[in-house]
């Protein structure tokens, strides 16, 4: 097919009580600026968890239900959310699945449940990263870290495409009748836009931009989620399923995202 563009730890199995003392650097000043939206039932959980997040540097609120979560969230506009599952009113899958529809900040999700079924969901609800109760809080540190840089590289690239002249930027990548917006970040098909998650148009973005190359799980991985996202390839095998059921006619059995054995997926457009 062929492509054009248009140019105009968790080693403790307790929660660290609120004195302690949690060992780590700042990756940036960017981190330490950014603003944390805490949304957990549990008093002592919320608790050390807002402790230690202040501690770090991160301005943080906190809230106890799924509405009033949704409103401070729409109000403060924070940098990324951490999300339980398990709330009064509305749960936390439902909550994931309203703000992601608004707003593009890392959500990361916590559940006293282990099962994968629950991992799934919350994916495809839009959740950036799944965290499983008991953990160590120096790992949820390192999770909160790791999406704020990911989220900070996403939107510097942006800024760049901001600041090329008009004349000159590339405003969409087209592949017969699959369209990539980068203006608007969406994607079209046969002139109708498709809901596609935040994850998932960066994941099409980054086969377009490798068009027609061998891509492994691991470089895919690596480029889209971070060379920190503390996770495994499945989770790439699980969202190119969900785009292979958006842009292809015949999702079983693919023309353009398709799989090559041994090695990874191609991108033919």
């Amino acid at each position: 097919m062929n492509a054009g563009m248009n140019t105009k730890e968790s080693g403790g199995s307790v929660f660290p009580s609120k004195w302690e003392i949690i060992i780590g650097g700042y990756d940036s000043i960017k981190d330490m600026t950014a603003s944390i939206l805490v949304v957990e039932d549990e008093p002592s959980l919320q608790e050390t968890l807002v402790y230690n997040l202040e501690k770090e540097g991160f301005t943080v609120r906190s809230e106890t239900n799924g509405l009033e979560a949704i409103t401070t969230a729409r109000s403060l506009k924070p940098d990324l959310v951490i999300l339980d599952v398990m709330l009064p009113g509305i749960d936390g899958f439902e909550v994931c699945r309203i703000l992601r529809q608004e707003m593009n900040m890392p959500i990361l999700m916590l559940t006293a449940r282990a099962e994968e079924i629950d991992r799934v969901v919350g994916l495809e609800v839009g959740a950036d990263d799944y965290l499983t109760k008991p953990f160590s809080m120096r790992e949820l540190l390192a999770r909160v870290r790791a999406q704020l840089r990911r989220s900070r590289v996403i939107q510097e690239e942006l800024e760049k495409l901001k600041q090329v002249p008009s004349d000159i930027a590339i405003e969409k990548i087209t592949f017969e009748n699959l369209e990539i917006n980068l203006t608007r970040r969406d994607v079209s098909l046969d002139g109708n836009v498709i809901n596609l998650k935040p994850k998932e148009y960066e994941l099409l973005l980054f086969f377009a931009q490798h068009h027609r190359q061998m891509l492994s799980r691991e470089f895919i991985l690596e480029r889209v989620w971070g060379w920190d996202y503390i996770g495994d390839s499945r989770t790439v095998d699980v969202h190119v399923r969900w785009l292979r059921l958006k842009i292809e006619k015949d999702p079983a059995n693919p023309v353009r995202l398709v799989t090559v054995r041994g090695g990874g997926y191609r991108f033919e457009g």
